[in-house]
């Protein structure tokens, strides 16, 4: 037992002799194109375009803001034209700025609206690079039938949180992806915490579902009422069909973002659809608009 224990105490001495300090220095990448682009039907193109920060960087409003490409020469071609794109610029009440491009309103003959069914082809000439993605506004043609609420299960009956349900309809034929987003009186728009979903499994049925309320990805998560709504909220879905790359785009780009800080997930990779190494992705989005109001 004595040389056991001798052995074992030599065994530790070795491994904490054998220990070195390791400093690591993350390599410094050169910055990558990153472009939020989207066009739907009814709407004009939107396209921000930015450039990569190193994984390490301290971000702030300023640094972010001049992370923006100004002065790129932006493009979409509908297959029968070319609109050229301007940039403009948005102050938010809290004081932050967005650049993005769009139509130019100086250019009436110019302007480019979504269409149904229409391919689209984004090109951007910047740092004497050209970029190109495409993306398809699809038919709409999975849609929401009716919206309703319920009580949240297993609460008090003075609750004053809803459930939003829908009933949709999956049109015949595998294929069809979405992308959903709601909107809370004169709120913005945000996607689901899962937003995109595929047919594999309701291929051509009518079906009830739950629609939980969309959630800005910039601020703390509300666990103790994810997903639901409250009484006297007047509540927006718009359900957009979509082709298969932005599905691609936004459903790595969600299991992404939910690994982060999670030591047991495998590593993810975005699958984007902008060419020349570009980040991001030029999404179609064929949207339906419903409404409901849930009274107080």
């Amino acid at each position: 037992m004595k040389i056991r224990i001798f052995f074992t105490l030599i065994v530790l001495a070795i491994l904490v002799g054998c220990e070195k300090d390791i400093t690591l220095e993350p390599l410094q990448q050169e910055p990558k194109l990153v472009v939020d682009a989207e066009i739907e039907n009814g709407r004009p193109p939107f396209v921000v375009i930015s450039n990569s920060f190193n994984f390490f960087s301290t971000i702030d409003t300023a640094l972010l803001f001049n992370s923006f490409v100004k002065n790129a020469v932006v493009n979409i071609f509908d297959g029968n034209k070319k609109y050229s794109l301007r940039y403009f610029e948005l102050r938010a009440v809290s004081g932050s700025r967005v650049g993005f491009y769009s139509n130019d309103p100086a250019d009436p003959a110019g302007v480019l609206l979504g269409a149904e069914g229409k391919t689209y082809r984004l090109t951007i000439e910047t740092g004497g690079k050209l970029y190109n993605s495409s993306t398809t506004i699809p038919a709409i043609t999975k849609k929401v039938d009716s919206l309703w609420w319920k009580p949240v299960p297993n609460r008090p009956a003075n609750d004053s949180f809803r459930v939003l349900m829908a009933r949709i309809t999956d049109p015949p034929g595998m294929g069809n992806y979405i992308r959903y987003f709601t909107k809370v009186n004169s709120e913005d728009f945000y996607p689901g915490f899962n937003s995109v979903y595929d047919d594999d499994v309701i291929d051509g049925k009518t079906y009830n579902t739950d629609v939980d309320k969309g959630v800005d990805k910039n601020r703390i998560l509300e666990r103790d009422n994810f997903g639901f709504f409250k009484k006297g909220d007047t509540i927006t879905v718009k359900m957009a069909n979509i082709d298969k790359a932005s599905f691609d785009f936004w459903r790595t780009w969600e299991f992404t973002f939910q690994s982060i800080g999670n030591p047991f997930s495998a590593p993810g990779v975005v699958t984007g659809n902008v060419s020349n190494g570009a980040l991001g992705a030029f999404c179609g989005y064929g949207a339906q608009y419903t409404r409901i109001i849930i009274p107080k």
